[in-house]
């Protein structure tokens, strides 16, 4: 049974493909309600776990920590961060693993799917477009350790791409040509993409957007109007617990997804927090200015990926995802494109229909995705007098498909040192000079032998780097692969030594600091340039 699954940051939402259509999967929530999402929560309490829903329904009883919001995590997190969650402290990459492993329990038996017994879930997963190769590769290895058949990851606003040329090619038939901006803000980023579809060829042109800004931040906003209205002394306000925070920002976000475009004023129950709390009304007006320099950034986003590709004038500016729901969203695109705006039918699960048509190969969907960084390794130069960045993989480079060969670029060269030490890193945009530019990412550093002698030590970082004229003859070659999904691996070999080893490149140190949800905090945003 093939899945595309969106893996959002206030909600998983799952789409089947069956036969043709991608109804859809409809979930079995508290109260036997049912829902077409699953809820990404994680809650502890004296050595006990529960997710999705059975985490929801723990939020009213004492003494448990309930943590949303897990996948904004994964931009800074590597396999061996830690999390302090209700007195315990666990692998992040373990609570993912576990979380997703509730999710394949729920589809098995607590949904609309209708699955043999033994039957394998394979499935296609949606990553934000900026996304860095430790949230790839920690998304995919968790979906993998809950026992699902991971077929690829595709970017988010590409999958809503797919989706929209879905539906507007009726029954299979041919759309026409088309240059689609897809503006895609979810519950914890925004991307934007702009895309040329031609028939049931999708070209990614460039992808932008934030990585820590969403509906999320939204619904903090709200949070602090409603204390700021409350009449609360600062002192109970800033003694709120982190289970009461995590009840203060779904009010605010339950509340949030009822507005419409005649709504004036908007009541959040505070008793909902703590008890004899009173409820507070909010101007609808003041909630939107208060939102209005976030939203302008995404604005500013879509504008400056635009005015990097003037060749691509865009026919339609397609709005996706949870965050995009608030109305004034829509009010504030219009007043840059105009008629060009064209809401979802499906704000919300857009990207997983997306997902679902992609991972049926009978769709007959082709996409072509591009590499969203530049990614390089810093080298000596001028006989060690200065650094140089080396480019391997250019923002821009157009990706293979699924099931094609990876990307290879090689380096071959006669070595200085006695240890290789490889430092790594990827940026955003590069300078006149090809320097680093925009936001970095610095990965972990590696080490190899270029002395032979080296070759059986277990641990190179212990030993100091030096020149020496014995390795001068050796022979080494660099080969770095990128797959599909955008992840970067590299083997090195000592040719003339036939030796060889072969990394993840990433952030997989286990020096990681140690996450603790506390009181949600808003963050400067700045965005990725096109």
């Amino acid at each position: 049974m093939r899945l595309g699954i969106d893996f959002g940051t206030t909600r998983i939402i799952v789409a089947q493909a069956d036969r043709g259509n991608y109804p859809l999967v409809n979930f079995e929530g508290p109260a036997q309600q049912i829902r077409d999402w699953f809820p990404p929560l994680v809650a502890a309490r004296a050595g006990q776990r529960l997710y999705g829903w059975d985490a929801w329904e723990a939020q009213a009883e004492p003494g448990w920590t309930v943590v949303r919001s897990l996948k904004r995590w994964l931009q800074e997190a590597g396999p061996e961060t830690t999390v302090s969650l209700g007195g315990q402290t666990v692998r992040f990459h373990q609570l993912l693993a576990e979380l997703t492993a509730a999710l394949r329990t729920h589809l098995q038996a607590h949904s609309s799917l209708r699955m043999a017994p033994g039957e394998t879930l394979q499935a296609m997963l949606g990553i934000p477009a900026n996304a860095n190769t430790n949230q790839r590769y920690l998304t995919a290895d968790a979906f993998r350790a809950a026992g699902f058949d991971v077929l690829g990851l595709l970017n988010e606003p590409s999958a809503a791409s797919i989706e929209f040329g879905y539906r507007n090619a009726p029954d299979g038939k041919s759309v026409r040509k088309e240059c689609l901006l897809v503006y895609d803000f979810g519950g914890g980023t925004f991307d934007a993409s702009l895309v040329a579809i031609d028939d049931h060829v999708h070209s990614v042109i460039a992808s932008a957007g934030v990585a820590t800004m969403g509906g999320d931040d939204l619904d903090e906003i709200l949070a602090e109007l409603a204390l700021e209205a409350s009449g609360l002394p600062e002192a109970d306000r800033e003694s709120l617990t982190q289970a009461e925070y995590f009840r203060l920002h779904e009010e605010c976000r339950e509340k949030k997804e009822t507005l419409n475009p005649n709504t004036r004023r908007v009541a959040i129950d505070l008793e909902r927090v703590r008890e004899g709390w009173p409820e507070v009304s909010i101007p609808v007006a003041d909630f939107y200015d208060r939102c209005r320099p976030l939203l302008e950034e995404t604005r500013q986003v879509s504008q400056d990926l635009l005015e990097a590709h003037p060749q691509h004038s865009i026919d339609t500016l397609y709005v996706t995802g949870g965050g995009s729901e608030l109305p004034v969203v829509a009010r504030l695109l219009r007043e840059t494109f105009g008629r060009k705006v064209r809401r979802s039918a499906y704000m919300r699960s857009a990207t997983a229909i997306g997902l679902a048509i992609h991972a049926d190969a009978r769709a007959g969907y082709v996409l072509k995705d591009r590499f969203t960084q530049n990614f390089g390794v810093w080298r000596e130069g001028a006989g060690g007098h200065r650094v140089v960045f080396d480019l391997l993989f250019s923002r821009g480079t157009e990706l293979p498909r699924h099931g094609q060969e990876p990307l290879c670029r090689e380096r071959v060269y006669n070595p200085a040192h006695n240890v290789g030490h490889f430092r790594y890193l990827e940026c955003t945009q590069l300078s006149g000079s090809g320097q680093p530019a925009g936001d970095s990412t610095e990965w972990d550093e590696i080490r190899f032998p270029f002395d032979r002698s080296l070759q059986g030590t277990a641990n190179l970082s212990q030993l100091p780097v030096q020149r020496g004229d014995g390795v001068a003859s050796h022979t080494i070659k660099e080969i770095y692969t990128c797959d599909a999904s955008g992840t970067i691996a590299v083997t090195i070999c000592d040719t003339s030594a036939n030796y060889s080893r072969q990394y993840k490149l990433g952030r997989w140190s286990a020096k990681e600091s140690e996450v603790t949800p506390g009181r949600p905090t808003r963050r400067r945003h700045g965005h990725r340039g096109p």
